[in-house]
């Protein structure tokens, strides 16, 4: 049987094809009753809007590219669900790549994996420099997530520093004193850890606390086990702790694991927030304080950012046999909202910890 056409649907419904289109594309003007009337011949028939069709004439795929560094990361695993209701809903594909933080890798998304397959990209990089910006002039569009770099390209993250800065006061107003950031890094290097350890820092100056170096906990990766093995390496040096900012949940669920072997008691003794508030945080027992970003946001953000570029890198240009001209707009910074969770892991941790 063939596939019902728009004009199968305008027969059907006694109405013009022009109607049936205003209808398809959700325009205004159209009453109440010719809408219904149009949706019930298209539920009847079966009509499908022929996206494909649609993208060819627009000289686009419909599909653009999510690329992070890790999937079973739970962060951005979740994002990537985001990012994909909100492609959805724009009757966009998204295909979703892992860059296992490699440069290459994240060079050849920018460039769209060599082919012509995808009209955008939406990337989260960890291995980038400037330059690869820079050598990245034409299509396909790109946005940029996280703190890596923030110029050349439009960029939407949360501002890591100042929610750093609140999750560490947060801390202090509790009461304690000896506080140890998890995954922090103050090595020069311009990235995510490095923003969340200047929260840090600038939390502890506000409260007339100096610095110790020795109070940033580098790790490997932000795993599970990275926070485990970072926190069991200060107890085995007899450092007690009152007080973890872990730089994401991965490392906190880590460190709650560590901190238990040792005997240590959550909030009592040792108060510990995250970064992210994924899914397990709020399963953990003692569940999990932590930064939520608003990862709906972040993704709404961005699918919208991507779009804009995509409709200026397609748009023809003036006059006869135009091609599309890339956008001429200077890249946006957008920051997305986020706010403190308080759970069981600091809530009634009032005054010092305890002696563990």
């Amino acid at each position: 049987m063939a596939r019902p056409r728009i004009k199968d649907v305008a027969r059907h419904a006694g109405v013009s094809e022009k109607t049936v289109s205003n209808v398809l594309n959700d325009y205004v003007h159209v009453s109440d009753r010719t809408r219904r009337v149009v949706q019930e011949a298209i539920d009847h028939l079966g009509y499908r809007i022929n996206l494909a069709g649609r993208h060819l004439r627009s000289g686009r795929t419909g599909i653009i590219a999510l690329v992070v560094p890790e999937l079973d990361v739970p962060y951005f695993a979740e994002l990537a669900r985001h990012v994909v209701r909100e492609a959805e809903s724009r009757s966009l594909t998204v295909l979703i790549h892992q860059s296992g933080g490699d440069r290459e890798r994240e060079q050849a998304a920018l460039g769209g994996f060599g082919s012509d397959f995808v009209d955008g990209v939406i990337l989260s990089p960890l291995a980038l420099a400037p330059e690869d910006l820079r050598a990245h002039a034409g299509p396909p569009p790109t946005v940029l997530l996280g703190e890596l770099l923030t110029e050349g390209a439009d960029h939407v993250a949360i501002d890591n520093e100042r929610a750093a800065r609140e999750a560490t006061e947060h801390l202090l107003a509790l009461g304690r004193r000896h506080i140890l950031a998890v995954g922090g890094r103050d090595d020069g290097y311009v990235g995510t850890a490095q923003a969340r350890a200047r929260g840090f820092r600038l939390a502890l100056a506000g409260a007339g606390l100096a610095h110790d170096p020795a109070s940033l906990l580098p790790v490997a990766a932000f795993h599970m086990g990275d926070g485990e093995a970072a926190v069991r390496r200060v107890l085995d040096e007899g450092i007690r702790p009152d007080a973890l900012l872990c730089l994401n949940d991965q490392l906190a669920l880590g460190a709650l694991r560590a901190l238990h072997a040792y005997g240590a008691r959550v909030p009592e003794d040792v108060a510990v927030i995250g970064f992210d508030d994924v899914e397990g945080g709020r399963f953990s027992v003692p569940s999990l304080s932590t930064v939520a970003p608003h990862k709906e946001a972040v993704a709404r953000v961005a699918v919208d950012l991507l779009l804009r570029r995509i409709d200026e890198a397609t748009r023809p240009e003036p006059g006869p046999g135009g091609t599309g001209r890339p956008g001429s707009a200077r890249p946006q910074d957008r920051v997305v909202a986020h706010r403190l969770v308080l759970r069981e892991s600091t809530e009634g941790a009032v005054g010092p910890g305890g002696v563990w």
